[in-house]
């Protein structure tokens, strides 16, 4: 018995975890009781010494000090800033305006608007709560289809997860020890993609079920002509510099993701004081909802140490490596499968404790197989968005479900008598947009320039081919010698230039 728990020690490990993690354990504690507990087994087998934890509080100091995971509260302090500070509100009403004539027109402009919040917030929450209390009301005031309503909200807020400056990029940055402004260009354009599948399923919808998503009535549109053209524009120029202001100057090089992170909360507290929104309640709500999802990511991140670092001592990385290597199909065959997985974990698990968990595993394998971990990264990423959107467990239903109408209601502008929004509505309408992210995984790894052409012109460089040649200071030229030299080698052979330094200072004496 001992020696098959010594043979499969690894294995052993990465089932009591999922078996923890299935039985409702909080993630964070799970992983480092099991490293923990598989670290004392280890010892008593004597597999490994004690002094393998006395690497442990140097990587917990190293965690506090990645001044990268710095940019998590600035980006979610920002985000959940411009939630409260009305600028949603804004665009919703200006850009449903704007599109209004048209079929679909509310759906195209919680689109486009998850796009803009996705680029000034990056967090999902912010955006899918902000749509669902504006534009959902009115979706179902002039009659769309209740399952297309909260779907298209559910998966514009979502966009938050993919489009830069997105939580989980820096978080897959971080894991995979790439670049944040890398992993943000790369995805800069299959984000945009998916905006745009997102709004070509709503073109289908309108021309094949019109009645689902109907143009906006005339007496509804309020704006016209040169108003709704100085409306519009005030409105997007707000978040048009806030978005300059986190991604531009990181994609020219001025400012790093965490001092961006920073100018983005800083241009934050500024709109919310020129829309006179800023208070001592929004700062205190602010403040700690962003030290709680702080804090989470904090000790998700030191349980997972303490997980790898046990899980790394028994060759858990070697195992994972030789199961994952050795599935049939090379390269391609361990994408599909590793999708797969992260597919399916996703239905239990969200997109942190996936970063956490499963990134580590399956980088040193997927940069062994010669993948750009850059475009890895972004695919992952991609995949992991489905978390959000999976029925039952999927957060961007949970929070769409917290601010959507349960029970029937009358209107107060039409005062026509609206049915509630279901649970179940709410799932049927996620489905679609599951599988239009699953399409978009395929368009990612069949055409990896999606990643590629954001990212420009890198300059790789082989570290394996590097050869670092170093000239010698000339300590004075070595007397000649009769001796010959061993094993055949050249007379001429130049001394080495400590034994010359030695002997001048020797003569020196």
């Amino acid at each position: 018995m001992t020696a098959f728990i010594i043979a499969n020690m690894a294995p052993l490990m990465f089932g009591a975890l999922v078996l923890f993690l299935l039985c409702g354990y909080p993630v964070a504690f799970a992983l480092a009781a099991n490293g923990l507990l598989f670290g004392l087994l280890g010892m008593e087998l004597g597999l490994f010494h004690v002094e393998l934890f006395q690497a442990l509080p140097e990587r917990v100091f190293g965690i506090m000090r990645n001044e990268t995971l710095l940019a998590i509260p600035f980006f979610t302090f920002m985000g959940l800033i411009l939630e409260r500070s009305g600028m949603a509100e804004d665009l919703l009403d200006t850009i449903g305006q704007l599109f209004g004539p048209i079929r679909g027109g509310l759906a195209y402009a919680v689109i486009f608007v998850g796009a803009l919040l996705a680029a000034t917030t990056g967090v999902v929450a912010a955006s899918v709560i902000s749509m669902g209390l504006i534009s959902l009301p009115i979706m179902l005031r002039y009659g769309y289809d209740p399952r297309l309503a909260s779907g298209v909200i559910a998966a514009s807020g979502t966009l938050a997860q993919i489009i830069p400056p997105s939580l989980v990029l820096i978080i897959m940055a971080d894991q995979l020890g790439r670049s944040v402004g890398d992993m943000y260009q790369g995805a800069m354009i299959p984000g945009l993609v998916l905006t745009v599948m997102y709004a070509g399923f709503i073109a289908l919808i309108s021309i094949f079920r019109p009645g689902a998503a109907p143009a906006l009535p005339l007496d509804a549109r309020t704006l016209r002509g040169f108003k709704l053209v100085q409306k519009v524009l005030f409105s997007l120029v707000p978040p048009l510099v806030l978005i300059f202001l986190v991604l531009g100057t990181i994609f020219i090089g001025v400012a790093t993701p965490t001092e961006a992170g920073a100018m983005g909360a800083a241009g934050a507290l500024v709109l919310a004081i020129i829309r006179r929104r800023l208070s001592l309640d929004l700062m205190k709500q602010a403040m700690e909802s962003t030290a709680k999802l702080s804090s989470f990511v904090l000790f998700i991140l030191i349980g997972s140490t303490v997980f790898g670092l046990v899980f790394r001592a028994v060759n858990g990385d070697l195992w994972v490596e030789h199961l994952l290597t050795g599935l049939p199909g090379g390269v391609l065959g361990f994408l599909i499968v590793v999708n797969i997985l992260v597919f399916v974990l996703a239905f239990f698990l969200d997109f942190f404790e996936l970063a956490f968990i499963i990134v580590p595993l399956l980088g040193p394998v997927a940069e062994k197989l010669g993948i750009d971990l850059i475009w890895f990264g972004v695919l992952l990423a991609v995949n992991m968005q489905t978390s959000f959107m999976h029925p039952p467990f999927g957060f961007a239903l949970f929070f769409l479900r917290s601010v959507a109408p349960k029970d029937d209601y009358d209107d107060k502008v039409t005062r026509r008598r609206i049915k509630g929004i279901k649970t179940t509505d709410i799932y049927w309408g996620a489905i679609p947009f599951v599988c239009i992210q699953i399409i978009m995984v395929g368009l990612v790894i069949a055409f990896p320039s999606l990643v590629e052409g954001g990212l420009g012109s890198r300059t790789k460089v082989d570290v394996n081919t590097i050869h670092l040649e170093i000239d010698a200071p000339a300590y004075g030229a070595p007397e000649s010698s009769d001796t010959p030299s061993e094993e055949g080698a050249a007379e001429d052979a130049p001394e080495d230039p400590m034994e010359a330094l030695k002997r001048q200072l020797q003569e020196q004496k």
